[in-house]
């Protein structure tokens, strides 16, 4: 393929694998689309699913899985860890070859178009498809989650870019955007406190923490905004959260630019915060998939921090990577299947 996308929409489903692969089967039912993977979880009761593909043809598949998850998911009797909006909880489409940013948000709102007038669902647009900059942020558009969507329908602010404005009970809202490529990544707490991931994601992520009174109230600056402290890392948005599976608990992250902030920087900051609260790092994951590049300045990193000149093959530097981030302690961690150029080839 010439032209190349890349769609990470994720899916309010994680346990029923039955449901999960009903979904995910119409991915191929057209041409011009290749599903890489899809990775359901229980605790957080997602499944975060990657496919590439021409630009028509990844929008075509886009509507097929639209179409499956309305018909598959009841938003009704949805419980999880992770914050969510709807069946299909976001949609982003990212440009990987041949293609710009301006295509993807095109290709983003050509779908979103299609789900608003087909479905009958709200749809709003985040990233650079957005419609405003209020919205450009996909927490600030999730605020409220499923619970408080029938409400905010109600504001004119919160008007859907496509669709109606009401509620559609077993749906709820698709928020449908173009973005950076972003790695998921999350760093394990060998301690079933969530208190102590929550302090951590509140200290590193770059929106850090609001500032309360002692009444608990948001105190507010001159602008209107409220006052936060900011935190350590540029372009990581993070959060605390349970791991029952495993007994522990994760700081989960995105990292929307790794070429600022990559996994390695926001692994040995949580590790640092952790140390600091009497609490061990045991090991991190990545869910989805990662640019080779993101690993290979992983294992550059970590030769140089021992004093060793970094091997000159990428794929000694990921073995390195994939070593000293703990990325195999939950579950083995396969590059022909988490690394997007080899699954691509």
């Amino acid at each position: 393929m010439d032209r190349i996308v890349e769609c990470v929409p994720n899916i309010s489903e994680g346990r029923d694998i039955d449901k999960i692969e009903r979904i995910v089967s119409v991915i191929e039912q057209g041409e011009g689309v290749k599903l890489l993977s899809y990775e359901p979880d229980a605790d957080y009761n997602r499944t975060v699913i990657t496919f590439v593909g021409t630009p028509e043809g990844v929008v075509e598949a886009g509507k097929r899985l639209l179409k499956a998850a309305y018909e598959e998911i009841d938003m009704r009797n949805h419980k999880g860890e992770h914050p969510r909006m709807g069946a299909v909880d976001v949609f982003p489409f990212v440009p990987v070859k041949g293609v710009t940013m301006d295509d993807c948000v095109a290709l983003a709102r050509k779908l979103g178009r299609w789900a608003g007038e087909e479905l009958k669902i709200p749809v709003y647009y985040y990233e650079y498809a957005a419609t405003t900059p209020e919205r450009k942020n996909l927490a600030t558009i999730r605020s409220g989650e499923y619970e408080g969507l029938q409400e905010k329908l109600k504001d004119p602010r919160w008007k859907p870019d496509e669709g109606p404005a009401e509620f559609v009970p077993t749906f709820g809202a698709v928020v449908i955007g173009a973005r950076d490529f972003l790695i998921a990544y999350n760093v394990n707490i060998d301690s079933q406190d969530v208190k102590y991931s929550k302090t951590i994601a509140e200290t590193i992520r770059e929106s850090g923490v609001l500032i309360k009174s002692k009444g608990g109230k948001k105190i507010f600056g001159a602008d209107g905004r409220p006052v936060r402290i900011p935190g350590r890392l540029k372009y990581v948005k993070a959060m605390g959260v349970t791991l029952d599976k495993y007994n522990i608990t994760q700081v989960s992250m995105n990292l929307t630019n790794f070429h600022v902030t990559p996994p390695h920087i926001a692994f040995e900051a949580v590790k640092l915060e952790a140390e600091k609260l009497g609490v061990h790092v045991k090991g991190s994951e990545i869910v989805g998939l990662v640019p080779l590049e993101a690993l290979v300045l992983a294992g550059k990193f970590y030769s140089l921090k021992e004093d060793r000149e970094p091997p000159e093959d990428p794929d000694e530097l990921l073995k390195i990577a994939i070593d000293k981030l703990g990325l195999s302690v939950l579950e083995e961690f396969v590059p022909e299947k988490k690394v997007i150029e080899y699954m691509i080839e």
